[in-house]
């Protein structure tokens, strides 16, 4: 075949009248499509974040409301205990001091009860005359102390016992021993011996300054009896024990 004939041949192209159209229409119809499901889906996302976050936001409000309540109830129980603890120290401190001199009140009714057993209803090697005690409390003054002594008779009191009492401090007074009469010392007695007539117990009592410089170690109490009860009791106490007790 010759090359005019080649250069004289055709194509031949179906001609589809419309086509053009339909596909721009087709593709412009699935743009609308997309962007109107993309909205739709979009909306609805937001949609859901916005509800989800609405109710978040109340759950979390109504939970903090709870838990101020719970807040402000702890608070007012706490309170109450403080109260409570408060109210039942103070009982307990009053319960305190109230068995501590009812414990007081037992110690010295015992002291007496023995005190008249000793008298009523002595040993039989105990009876007559008898220095029962002697006792001394600082006062607020440096070197005063009150004092008091208790003489008893023991056994038969059907009868008065009367006689004389004599006290003495002994201590010290730079290294030397020294040994000071309670006349010296104390302004409510006038003589060496103090005279008593009891038939059961006597009391001497009051208050004595000791000299600056002069430290006493004892008190030396001797009870003389007249008459036909004619006896003598002798008792010594320590002056430590004294401030002891």
């Amino acid at each position: 075949m010759s090359d005019d004939k080649k250069a004289g041949e055709y194509v031949v192209i179906r001609h589809r009248p419309g086509y053009r159209l339909r596909r721009s229409l087709i593709l412009l119809s699935f743009s609308i499509i997309s962007a109107v499901l993309g909205y739709t889906v979009g909306t609805a996302e937001d949609d859901f974040r916005f509800s989800s976050l609405t109710e978040t936001r109340q759950y979390l409000k109504t939970e903090l409301e709870s838990l101020r309540e719970q807040h402000t109830g702890m608070q007012q129980k706490l309170i109450n205990l403080e109260r409570g603890r408060t109210i039942d120290g103070q009982a307990l401190n009053q319960a305190r001091r109230a068995i501590a001199s009812l414990e007081t009140t037992i110690a010295e009714l015992e002291s007496d009860l023995t005190f008249y057993k000793n008298i009523m209803a002595p040993s039989e090697t105990s009876k007559g005359l008898q220095v029962d005690r002697f006792t001394v409390s600082p006062s607020r003054s440096k070197g005063e102390f009150g004092f008091k002594l208790v003489l008893i008779q023991v056994g038969n009191n059907k009868s008065y016992i009367s006689g004389v009492v004599a006290v003495n401090v002994i201590g010290t007074r730079d290294g030397e021993k020294e040994v000071v009469a309670l006349r010296d010392l104390s302004e409510d007695i006038d003589d060496l011996g103090v005279k008593f007539r009891f038939r059961y117990f006597q009391d001497v009592e009051g208050r004595l300054a000791v000299p600056e410089g002069f430290d006493p170690l004892e008190v030396q109490v001797v009870a003389r009896a007249q008459g036909k009860k004619s006896t003598q009791a002798e008792r010594t106490f320590d002056w430590r024990r004294l401030m002891e007790n």
